[in-house]
Parts: structure tokens; C-alpha cells; sequence
């Protein structure tokens, strides 16, 4: 019998994959971007636009093995530019572009109410202390 950390564990896992390939259909098909350039120009915008390739590796949620081809792909799409950090040669700062603000929050239009559609038929108390649990257990596991 697993134990309620695997329960857990098996559980987040499962709700991911089962959600994470739709909120990416929505992003994709009505926001003219995957949702990891989303992820990529989410987390650039939170920071004040600017991240060294390091610090943004470290924050992004769905690539981060894949964040240098991402940036390179955001920099090509001109959503991103990429900057060389003057405190260290062999580093180099990505930098939300104004057409990757804008159309982050285009995509942000799209993201956030297809996250609301997915979780419409969960009760609100229900969802709300499912939303208080996750985030205690983060602070616990990875304060």
C-alpha cells in the first residue's frame, strides 16, 4: 500500500500531465506561443525583465533543461534578446523585449481562463484548501 507521500506524489504527477498538454493546446492554438515561452517570458517579467541564463534555469517551471534553446527560439522570435553580462564574459543576461511583454500579456489573456475552465467543476472551498495545502507543503519540502 503506498504511503500518503507516494499517494501524494503520484497524485501531482498525474494532474500535471493531465493538464499540462491541454493549458498548452490553449496557449499555442490562441495565444501564438508554447506555454514554455510562456514559462520563459513569465518568470523574465516577474524578475524586471532582465535574468542571466543561470538565474532564469533555475526559475522556470516546465524546460529548464531546455532554457538556452528556449531563449535562442525567444530571441529569434524577437520576444528576447540576449545581453552580455559585463560582471562575468562568460555569462549573458536574457531581456523581455517590449513585443515579448506585449505578447506575454496577450498569452496571458488566453493562460489564465483556460486555467480557471480546468478547474470550473472543483468546489471552491474544495479547490481553495487543496491551493492552502500545496503551497504549506512546498514551504516544508523546498522552503
Amino acid at each position: 500500500m503506498p504511503t500518503d507521500a507516494e499517494r501524494t506524489w503520484a497524485a501531482m504527477l498525474r494532474l500535471h500531465a493531465a493538464l499540462l498538454p491541454r493549458l498548452d493546446r490553449a496557449v499555442a492554438r490562441e495565444g501564438g506561443m508554447p506555454l514554455a515561452w510562456y514559462d520563459v517570458l513569465l518568470e523574465l517579467r516577474e524578475a524586471g525583465g532582465r535574468l542571466t541564463m543561470g538565474q532564469l534555469s533555475e526559475r522556470v517551471v516546465l524546460s529548464r533543461t531546455r532554457v538556452s534553446r528556449l531563449v535562442d527560439e525567444l530571441v529569434a522570435a524577437g520576444f528576447v534578446a540576449r545581453e552580455p553580462n559585463p560582471d562575468d564574459g562568460r555569462s549573458a543576461f536574457a531581456v523581455l523585449t517590449a513585443e515579448g511583454k506585449r505578447r506575454f500579456l496577450a498569452a496571458a489573456r488566453v493562460y489564465l481562463p483556460a486555467i480557471e475552465r480546468e478547474f470550473a467543476a472543483v468546489d471552491a472551498e474544495r479547490l481553495a484548501a487543496v491551493a492552502d495545502g500545496l503551497e504549506s507543503l512546498l514551504g516544508d519540502v523546498a522552503p
